[in-house]
């Protein structure tokens, strides 16, 4: 028997996509604080500290207050809202992603109750999914395995949802096969994948190829989740094109119109 709650959903759009729970009365999703989109007026939201999950209960102020502390170095918040069906009949809550991408389901049951994600990819889930830190035990992959040394442990036996960037795909690893891949790549993995890096094949194709000097390296068994367009190149694509343009966005028509203005000597 389940623990978390069991949840309906289904998810709309395709490149900035939302999903859509459906809660019989009583049950409860769990998501972060600014992640709703839109909920039935017999959806009731409340500010919870920690992760909603009660598997803290019983346990002192001080060891609520530790785990709290934890999630934030996994990049969450100390609260979670959470969102409870107080009417009859199912009820919907939405929840959109905060850029650009998928939005992924996944039943931590086929994942043997544990999902290790990057930070910031947690979405929202079914009450009863604990959200902790995965320390990285390897020293390369912490140093330079682009998500740090610390990464977000979905524990729990009901669906989470993740979002990522560009398209996913997801993908079965048997014993022993190697996928090499950008280290921003990586979405989630279960928790038997094999995680390392590597440098790249040689310093040349390292410092001029653009793929930068480490790989991430993922072992099987198990399975994997690969986005194909990390939040973070946007960001770097942003920021470069902002140093160009001296801090300042500039729009097709203005770059004409300037091109125009000093083609005939105008002010």
């Amino acid at each position: 028997m389940r623990r978390a709650h069991e949840i309906d959903f289904q998810i709309f759009g395709d490149d900035m996509q939302f999903v859509e729970i459906s809660l019989d009365p009583e049950e409860t999703v769990v998501a972060e604080a600014g992640a709703m989109m839109y909920m039935d007026s017999a959806i009731r939201s409340d500010t919870v500290f920690g992760d909603g999950s009660d598997r803290d209960k019983g346990k002192g102020f001080m060891d609520k207050v530790l785990g709290a502390g934890k999630r934030v170095l996994a990049g969450e918040s100390l609260f979670m809202t959470t969102f409870t069906n107080m009417g009859s009949g199912k009820k919907v809550v939405a929840f959109a992603a905060p850029y650009p991408g998928k939005v992924i389901p996944v039943d931590l049951g086929e994942c043997d109750g544990q999902l290790i994600c990057q930070r910031d990819a947690f979405l929202c889930a079914a009450k009863g999914i604990a959200i902790e830190i995965a320390f990285q035990k390897k020293l390369g992959a912490g140093l330079f395995g682009g998500e740090g040394f610390i990464m977000q442990r979905l524990v729990g036996d009901g669906l989470a949802f993740l979002h990522a960037g560009g398209t996913i795909i997801k993908k079965e690893l048997q014993a022993g096969e190697v996928l090499k891949l950008d280290t921003g790549c990586l979405v989630a993995m279960t928790a038997d994948i094999d995680y390392d890096v590597t440098f790249a094949s040689n310093l040349q194709s390292a410092l001029f190829g653009g793929e930068g000097l480490f790989l991430a390296t993922l072992e099987g068994p198990g399975q994997v989740w690969l986005q194909s367009l990390p939040f973070s190149r946007v960001a770097n694509r942003i920021y470069a094109a902002g140093k160009k343009g001296g801090g300042k966005v500039k729009s097709e028509s203005n770059l004409l119109g300037g091109g125009l203005k000093n083609l005939l000597g105008g002010d």
